[in-house]
């Protein structure tokens, strides 16, 4: 795999440059996710229904990113992974379904008409990381959104732990898998960068997610 210099001068592998991408640019520690995750008010019921339904139009659409990833991948490992990331992940798009129509309608929220303008967007912008003929981007969106998803899944299951609702356990591709991927997908320095891409644009669409729907609460609590 190809070897990144970071600034301390240890050179380290793709993989645990991603890893530390989710880590750090992801969506666990944004901070309105962790408002949601403990929020106990009389609002907290609508903010996550607001969460599930927002999640449910960028993920539980079909052909998802891995879906259209696939597309253009040729056969090999990274396909063979790719195609068990989306077995893996229609539980999680089937759960995502399930729960927005369990939380019940889109709560009214003022500006329903740039929160519409936003979404397209951001499903053009996964759609395009996806489909890209630069080899890596869309493994390093798809790895990216596997290593980021169980901080997203952590709002689906409060809500559905509110609604009395199962939750199915979660069988994403592990760290290990995701590391042996990148292994093989950033075996050059054009591919490394372009999965870097690829993984960066995918967290700044998931935080832009988070941004959004913390706007969303405010302009309901200003109504």
């Amino acid at each position: 795999m190809a070897m990144i210099q970071p600034i301390d001068g240890h050179s380290v592998s793709a993989a645990d440059a991603q890893l530390a991408r989710v880590d750090s640019e992801g969506s666990q520690g944004h901070p309105y996710r962790l408002h949601l995750l403990s929020a106990m008010g009389p609002d907290s019921a609508r903010d996550l229904a607001d969460a599930v339904h927002l999640f449910c139009s960028i993920y539980g659409r079909h052909p998802g990113l891995i879906e259209l990833a696939l597309v253009n991948c040729p056969a090999g490992p990274v396909r063979n992974w790719l195609m068990q990331a989306s077995d893996a992940y229609e539980r999680e798009r089937l759960y995502l379904v399930r729960l927005t129509a369990a939380v019940g309608p889109l709560p009214s929220t003022p500006g329903a008409a740039e929160t519409e303008a936003t979404l397209v967007a951001q499903r053009h912008a996964i759609e395009t990381l996806a489909k890209s003929e630069r080899r890596g981007c869309a493994l390093g969106a798809a790895t990216a959104l596997m290593a980021d998803w169980p901080a997203v899944r952590a709002i689906l299951d409060r809500a559905a732990d509110r609604m009395g609702m199962a939750k199915p356990a979660m069988v994403l591709p592990d760290v290990p898998s995701i590391v042996a991927v990148i292994a093989d997908g950033a075996d050059s320095m054009a591919a490394e960068r372009a999965l870097g891409f690829g993984g960066q644009q995918l967290l700044l669409q998931n935080r832009g997610l988070f941004d959004l729907l913390e706007a969303r609460a405010h302009a309901r609590d200003d109504a």
